[in-house]
């Protein structure tokens, strides 16, 4: 939905905006996985999440990552239920199932109501920011993928993501598993573009990045804040991170809140399970346990990722009529055997002081959180 730019004076009530990570859900009864955080979720002004895989039947396996299997297209429907009103899809695995899977993806979206950004027909679709309306605001949504594997990009002529080039310290071709560093020279330049063009239309730019080191806690990549402080430059109010499964540090730049990594908003998959007949999946959930020094907990056979990682946020933002943002997280703890939930008074002690430690522990300036109402704001 599109909406022409509107007076920020008009209503005097702030917005709140909730922000989730991941969303993979290929097993069945999706309510059931996404019901412990639908209350925070239903409760927002507006709720935005990040779509991993496409929802279809269809499709050809696309090669250049490790695929994803298609997740059933009603799950879509569960998403929506659950109180989504928008999804990023430039990521990864969005293309895994071809131009069908995106397609099939985007249609249901479409019939279902939810806004979408980030993956399309070609580039020039993948490209559009969505615009979403709230009591006489607008807020635009930009969407990139910044880890490839460049077989998902959109071209002129091809389906796929959005993306932003994160050039390799060894100048291997662009994937998720490769050394990624550097940010290519025309970053700047295209987002600069990309937010003025957004900014036209709407009162607020959020800006999604897929982006960061998987299954790693705390650590972030060269390129990553360099990335965040690109798009705020370029006119940004809030930098949104995700990708890694694992979540990340937060922190103010320019006065304005970047949310490093979200982690899984909600991922429950057999896809990770080395108990399977695809070859490549099943190679991939041994393999990553040797490259990144972890076992994950038995008792999470839907969420095999690294222990830290039931630590879980969504973020929150409230978006005042004179502009001020006021940033901070829901701690979510994830339950075996992935199921996440609105954490409990004593989980969402330890989990914004884990969020506080971690950001350190990465080199990012010290925070402190304190309890609000339902979310721990930044102080």
């Amino acid at each position: 939905m599109i909406s022409q730019k509107t007076d920020a004076r008009q209503t005097q009530q702030a917005i709140s905006i909730l922000l989730a990570g991941d969303l993979v859900l290929d097993v069945p009864d999706a309510d059931h996985w996404l019901s412990g955080i639908a209350p925070a979720v239903r409760a927002a002004d507006i709720a935005i999440g990040h779509l991993e895989v496409p929802h279809t039947t269809r499709g050809t396996e696309m090669q250049g990552d490790v695929p994803a299997p298609g997740a059933p297209p009603g799950n879509l429907d569960a998403i929506a239920r659950a109180g989504f009103d928008a999804l990023t899809l430039a990521g990864n695995h969005i293309a895994d199932c071809g131009a069908e899977g995106i397609a099939d993806t985007i249609a249901r979206l479409q019939s279902l109501g939810v806004a979408y950004a980030g993956a399309g027909s070609d580039i020039e679709a993948a490209r559009r920011p969505m615009f979403l309306d709230c009591r006489g605001r607008c807020i635009a949504v930009l969407s990139y993928n910044c880890v490839g594997p460049e077989s998902a990009w959109a071209t002129t002529d091809r389906a796929g993501c959005n993306y932003l080039r994160v050039l390799t310290a060894d100048g291997t071709p662009i994937s998720p598993a490769a050394p990624l560093r550097d940010l290519a020279p025309e970053v700047s330049s295209r987002l600069q573009t990309d937010i003025d063009m957004a900014r036209a239309a709407a009162d607020l730019v959020i800006v999604a990045f897929h982006k960061g080191i998987v299954h790693t806690p705390a650590r972030l990549a060269a390129y990553e804040r360099p990335l965040a402080e690109a798009a705020i430059d370029a006119g940004a109010d809030i930098v949104v991170g995700h990708h890694a499964h694992i979540i990340r540090g937060l922190e103010r730049y320019g006065g304005k809140p970047v949310f490093h990594g979200l982690g899984n908003g909600c991922v429950v998959t057999h896809a990770l399970s080395p108990a399977q007949d695809h070859p490549a999946r099943a190679a991939w959930a041994r393999r990553r346990k040797e490259l990144f020094g972890f076992e994950p907990d038995p008792a999470y056979t839907l969420a095999p990722f690294h222990p830290q990682a039931v630590n879980a946020m969504l973020g929150h933002v409230l978006w005042h009529a004179d502009g001020r943002l006021e940033a901070g997280i829901v701690p979510v703890h994830v339950e075996p055997p992935g199921r996440p939930v609105i954490a409990s008074p004593a989980q969402a002690h330890d989990i914004s002081a884990y969020v506080q430690r971690i950001g350190v522990d990465a080199g990012l300036p010290a925070i402190r959180l304190q309890p609000v109402a339902d979310a721990w704001m930044l102080q």
